[in-house]
């Protein structure tokens, strides 16, 4: 069965890890897909290649998610490719981690830059193609960062537990417009950017996992899955945390 049939979703920063793992779960589900990075090169190449060969439409675009310039034209230039959009996941993200003590102020705007105003961004720009057809889900990426804290990432933190305030209040403005907005909370996940942590600090956040693992790109594509399908028409201003336990 397929969840997405005849639906169109844009997926911010998808050129890898788990924007990649949600764009090739989307397509497998019969998702039209659109997808952004700040880089198009052999991989995102390669990944719209991969995507057409579910039989769906794919494309991708050469953005930068937060600057808010780029994120309305990438908006408006998906509508015009594929005429609708009826998710929008909002994935695009990075770390600069440091003790505050040693935070510069340019790493605190960065992070903050990308991983919050990108979502305020996107989600601006699409309301009003949702509202007119009165319809859409929007899928943002927190973080358990973003509800519990961590030492050394108070940049990451805050961008991400602004993520959920934001979610629930976009939750709450549109909700009467058939739009649902709902943020998910990685845990633990393999990815390019935990693969470069140490084996020391991997084993100690794998200990503190009740799961005993980290968890995996599809381990959250599948609950991007569930968020974007009707079989989650009822779900909206939700923190749907992925984390084996380990934020309970």
């Amino acid at each position: 069965m397929k969840l997405l049939e005849k639906k169109t979703a844009l997926i911010t920063g998808a050129a890898k890890g788990i924007g990649k793992s949600i764009a090739l779960k989307f397509a497998e589900h019969g998702a039209n897909v659109a997808f952004s990075d700040i880089n198009l090169n052999e991989h995102t190449e390669a990944l719209e290649q991969q995507l057409k060969s579910y039989g769906i439409k794919a494309k991708a675009y050469l953005s930068d998610a937060s600057s808010f310039n780029d994120s309305e034209k990438l908006i408006n230039d998906v509508i015009n490719e594929f005429d609708k959009i009826d998710i929008l996941v909002n994935n695009a993200g990075i770390t600069r981690d440091n003790l505050l003590l040693r935070m510069s102020e340019e790493d605190w705007d960065l992070v903050i830059k990308i991983n919050l105003k990108s979502v305020f961004n996107l989600t601006k720009n699409v309301q009003k193609y949702m509202i007119k057809q009165r319809s859409g889900s929007i899928i943002n990426m927190s973080s358990v960062v973003g509800i519990a804290g961590n030492g050394g990432q108070s940049n990451y933190a805050a961008s991400k537990a602004g993520i959920i305030g934001f979610t629930k209040s976009i939750a709450l403005e549109l909700g009467s417009r058939n739009i649902r907005c709902n943020a998910i909370a990685p845990g633990f996940i393999d990815t390019e950017m935990t693969s470069k942590l140490s084996e020391e600090i991997k084993s100690k956040w794998i200990n503190d996992i009740p799961m005993k693992r980290a968890g995996t790109t599809n381990d959250i594509a599948n609950v991007a899955l569930f968020l974007a399908s009707d079989l989650s028409s009822y779900v909206n201003g939700q923190v749907i945390n992925v984390c084996g336990g380990m934020n309970t």
